[in-house]
């Protein structure tokens, strides 16, 4: 089995990923693999598509595999969206694994493209493990 076929990627964006994480440029990788820099421009790009699926596929995942789960409406602030999570994790007897401040720039790192203004302009979902981690899914960001 070859590395691709255990991941969203196909044999060709491995070995373009590959070459240019080696330092060489598209056109030198084209020159290579007898084909045009354009080409492997567009392997690239198809590459970076395929690893943003997958890692929304994997937030995804984390979210709904969490014990305490609930969705925020577009309109919430941040400060909402902060009390919301303690008080579910108070609610299920978890603690949370961050202080206020630092749930706050989690969660606005995570979000900062769904709000506008410090408010979510999108439906959030959000998760709560056991460990008190905060796992968040958005659609189409």
């Amino acid at each position: 089995m070859t590395a691709a076929e255990s991941t969203t990627l196909t044999e060709r964006q491995v070995e373009v990923l590959e070459l240019r994480e080696q330092g060489q440029t598209q056109q030198e990788v084209a020159d290579r693999l007898g084909t045009t820099d354009s080409n492997i421009s567009a392997i690239e790009r198809a590459a970076e598509q395929n690893i943003e699926r997958s890692r929304r596929t994997l937030e995804l995942v984390r979210t709904v595999r969490s014990p305490v789960q609930f969705s925020v409406s577009p309109g919430t602030s941040f400060d909402e969206v902060v009390a919301s999570v303690y008080s579910h994790a108070d609610d299920a007897g978890i603690k949370v694994a961050y202080c206020r401040p630092e749930l706050y720039t989690h969660l606005y790192g995570i979000l900062e493209e769904c709000a506008t203004q410090n408010e979510l302009k999108t439906t959030v979902d959000i998760g709560i493990t056991n460990e008190g981690e905060v796992r968040v899914f958005t659609e189409g960001f």
